[in-house]
Parts: C-alpha cells; structure tokens; sequence
C-alpha cells in the first residue's frame, strides 16, 4: 500500500465544514495557507485547465475585505438588506485572518464546458477541506450570491473574465473539534449491476 488507508479514511470522515463565527480567532500562520492552497492545485481538472485563481486576504487585508463586501451586499440588496447579515459578513473578518477568495479562469472558447472547470474547483475546495483538516484547522466554503456584483468584485480584485466561486475561510475551531456527521446509508445512494 502507498498510504495508510485508516489515516486516509479518518482524514475524509473528519472533515468538517466549520463557519467563521466558530473560529477562536487564533491566528492561522501564511506557511499553512500556502500548503492549503499548494495541494489545492493538485485536484483532477479536464485536459488540466487549472482553473482556479486564489486571491489570499490575510490579517487585516480579511478585515478591510470583509468591510468592504458587507457595504457591497448592503448596495447589492438595496431596501432588503439586512442589518444582520450586514454585521455577520463584517464580523467574519474579526474572526478570521485567512480569506481566500475563489476565481474561476474558465475560457469560453475553449474544449470544455463551463461544469468541468466548476467541477475542477469544488475538487481543489475539497482538497483544502482536507489539507485544514489534518492540520487541526476548520475551512468553510461560502458562495454568496452578490459576490457576483461590481463593488464585491472590485474589492476582491476580479478581473472582468474571472467568475467569483465564493469564498473559503480559514481558522482554528473554538473548543473541540465538531463531532462526526451523519450520511445516508450506502444503500440509499448506490446501485450496482453486476450483469
């Protein structure tokens, strides 16, 4: 065997989608966050288009970023903003120094469908999960819908081709590690035919 197959399993049982409000505010160290992102890339993507573009906001980068989008979804929203999903996007960054921001570099002319690329980098978010995971650290994937509007992408930094695919955030959990979740049985999702 190339690897443990019991630290492999353990390793994508314990992955755990946590939210910034339950990061400690612990700061998470840039090393880790390149070493997230490192094996973030080696996710299966078509013909290798490499979709993904990173756009790493750290320390108070996060917190003028997550200002800054809480203004954006305010003007997105318009008359329905609500002020406490206004307070709850800027309090993130308090409680988070690590924010990546995930592009999509897809090319419309190109061999593949637009899903592929999507495919690619809900794979490359996955890898991250898993990489936050053995170091101990939660990671959460957030796609909020007006992440598509010109003051959101402008204070991430898009350029005008790439499509905004949410945002992970990166930190260590308060107190203990969340416990194990629940999946449907095999049986509810898998058929198999033998002949």
């Amino acid at each position: 065997m190339r690897h443990s197959i019991s630290d492999t399993l353990q390793l994508i049982a314990d992955r755990r989608s946590i939210p910034p409000e339950k990061f400690s505010g612990r700061r998470v160290h840039k090393e880790i966050v390149e070493q997230v992102l490192h094996f973030a890339r080696w996710a299966p993507n078509h013909g290798l288009t490499q979709p993904w573009r990173f756009r790493v906001f750290m320390d108070d980068a996060a917190k003028r970023l997550m200002v800054d989008l809480s203004d954006a979804y305010r003007a997105h929203a318009g008359a329905s903003a609500i002020e406490a999903k206004v307070d709850k996007i800027r309090n993130r960054g308090e409680r988070c120094n690590a924010i990546v921001a995930l592009g999509l570099d897809h090319d419309e002319e190109g061999r593949f469908p637009l899903w592929e690329d999507q495919a690619a980098m809900a794979a490359a978010v996955q890898n991250m999960h898993l990489i936050c995971t053995a170091h101990g650290i939660g990671g959460y994937w957030s796609t909020p819908g007006f992440l598509s509007n010109s003051a959101a992408r402008q204070a991430i930094g898009y350029a005008d081709d790439i499509l905004s695919m949410g945002l992970f955030y990166i930190g260590y959990p308060e107190g203990e590690w969340p416990r194990r979740g629940h999946r449907k049985p095999l049986e509810y999702v898998a058929d198999w035919i033998t002949d």
